[in-house]
């Protein structure tokens, strides 16, 4: 359960730096940051859930759905 937890709430974080690089978007050239650091954000935390996803997935903690056949 505590390996669901922490995927839901990684992907919260993923969802709130997603608004974040919208908002420096729209200052436009008047941003202070770069939006690229959002972007990197966004693939580190998708390569954490990949991994923390095979990891349940191997050890039992996540059980996969059966097959549809």
């Amino acid at each position: 359960m505590l390996i669901k937890i922490l995927i839901g709430g990684l992907l919260l974080v993923m969802i709130f730096s997603l608004f974040q690089a919208m908002r420096v978007m729209m200052q436009g050239d008047n941003a202070q940051t770069n939006m690229s650091k959002f972007i990197g954000r966004r693939v580190l935390l998708s390569a954490i859930i990949v991994l923390l996803i095979i990891i349940g997935v191997a050890t039992g903690l996540i059980e996969a759905n059966p097959r549809p056949y």
